[in-house]
């Protein structure tokens, strides 16, 4: 399915599905473990890993932003009369998806539709939230229960409301430039990276590079409402493999490289790619790229992060009557949308089909 619910029903719950993150040192390690598991990394390289997180004394803030959007979300609901329980789980800490899955079971829930905490297409971004929804509905089989129908919402990073803010946000931030900053000023939109193979395979062999063509059209809508006209689409937040090719250009060697080449005195960052101020962005943009640019005397201005507004938690409804009741989808732009798929199937076929990839490198 693409885009909504050809179907409208009603649902007996809504799951607020994330990633989930440590809340305390000791979990730290723990936590990274189950976010590399399978792949081999020794537990000594995770504690050099987690340094960020040690930073914050090992508390990330995903979970405590995730429970504010929960609660704006029930307001909104009892605002616009709609009876809907809100859960939440996540795929590599607690509360972990499977435990809130066993409460669903047995509050007598049957049919689900589930909000992925992210805006985009590709694979960590979309289908691994269907593979978590896969692996939930394994648990329930394997302990006996009964099952529970899901239905995950469609991409968002089209949605009115969600460039609305974000171009409000934008504005602020360049309204809070020092004046003497302001003749030589880049705004930049930044989202995480991806391996650019991954990338390829987003969207299935009809729709390749949806990913990253979803960011650029996303930061493209922003600017206009704000009144942009000129501006950069950066990525951050790499990992893994150095020789692994990923999205560039990186946001701190960006900005490093337009201060030698321009002289540029500021940067104004949207983080376009990420709904709340979490690890990526309090410690990726806020320190690294802070400290960076302090050094070269370059001013950096981020706006904030979308999901703690009221309009989110609004949008995120829009989301859910587009599934209950058939209204119409709020869609701006030109690039695709999809991820509105049920039970875990894939948007389409090779959509983000990574194992495919590792297959061929097997086996060359």
């Amino acid at each position: 399915m693409t885009e909504s619910s050809p179907n409208p029903r009603d649902y007996d719950a809504l799951l607020v599905l994330s990633f989930g993150g440590p809340e305390s040192n000791e979990e730290v390690v723990p936590f990274l473990e189950n976010v590399t598991r399978g792949r081999g990394i020794p537990r000594e390289r995770l504690v050099e890993v987690g340094e960020h997180y040690f930073h914050f004394n090992g508390k990330s803030p995903l979970n405590d932003l995730n429970r504010e959007i929960i609660d704006h979300v029930e307001k909104e609901l009892k605002s616009r009369g709609i009876d809907m329980p809100v859960y939440f789980g996540n795929r590599n800490w607690h509360p972990l998806a499977e435990d809130t899955a066993e409460q669903m079971v047995a509050d007598g829930v049957r049919s689900a539709l589930v909000f992925a905490t992210s805006a985009w297409g590709g694979y960590s971004a979309c289908r691994q939230y269907n593979e978590d929804i896969v692996r939930v509905q394994q648990h329930l089989e394997d302990k006996n229960l009964p099952n529970i129908d899901m239905v995950k919402l469609r991409h968002f990073f089209s949605h009115p409301a969600f460039i609305e803010e974000n171009a409000k946000a934008l504005q602020e931030a360049i309204a809070a430039v020092d004046e003497d900053k302001r003749d030589n000023m880049r705004v930049l939109f930044t989202a995480h990276s991806v391996p650019t193979a991954h990338d390829e395979v987003g969207g299935g062999e009809d729709n390749p590079y949806l990913y990253s063509r979803q960011v650029a059209e996303a930061a493209r809508l922003v600017a206009e409402a704000a009144g942009v006209e000129e501006y950069d689409v950066v990525w951050q937040s790499r990992s893994g493999n150095p020789r692994t090719p990923w999205l560039e250009p990186d946001i701190v060697d960006h900005t490093e490289a337009i201060h030698a080449e321009s002289g540029v005195k500021a940067v104004v960052v949207s983080p376009i790619g990420f709904i709340s101020d979490h690890m990526e962005v309090i410690w990726d943009l806020d320190t690294e790229l802070v400290d960076a640019a302090q050094e070269l005397g370059v001013q950096v201005s981020r706006a904030y992060t979308v999901g703690p507004q009221d309009s989110f938690a609004a949008m995120i409804v829009d989301l859910i009557e587009e599934n209950t009741a058939g209204c119409k989808p709020e869609i701006l732009g030109d690039v695709s949308v999809q991820g509105c798929t049920k039970n875990g199937n894939p948007c389409a076929a090779g959509c983000c089909d990574i194992w495919a990839l590792k297959q061929a490198k097997t086996s060359a």
